[in-house]
């Protein structure tokens, strides 16, 4: 298993210095690689709703044996989701694509 150092943000909130990007894997690959790399631990996982692997991605983390809490997971607002009500959907979208009670960063 690696050892991945963690950066304290402002807050006191750490985030691992290092994680695994899912772009540009579909969702087949982004599972396999997330739950692989979630079991020689990465706990940063980031995805996106442009790169459409979302659901993907959440199924690595459901596959894995790693708590959830343990997982930094993030993903990105697309462009054309600017506003208000546009971004709390969005949001919600990618939440329930990742199957995830909550996201770390957005």
């Amino acid at each position: 298993m690696i050892s991945i150092p963690a950066h304290a943000l402002n807050d006191g909130t750490k985030i691992p210095a290092i994680g695994l990007g899912t772009w540009p894997m579909d969702d087949a690959q982004a599972e396999k690689a997330v739950s692989e790399a979630l079991a020689i631990g990465y706990r940063l996982i980031d995805t996106a709703t442009n790169y459409r692997n979302e659901t993907g991605t959440g199924r690595g983390i459901a596959r894995s044996d790693v708590p959830r809490e343990e997982i930094v997971v993030t993903t990105k607002l697309p462009g054309r989701h600017h506003g208000y009500e546009e971004t709390l959907t969005s949001f919600e979208e990618s939440r329930r694509r990742l199957g995830l009670a909550y996201v770390d960063l957005y």
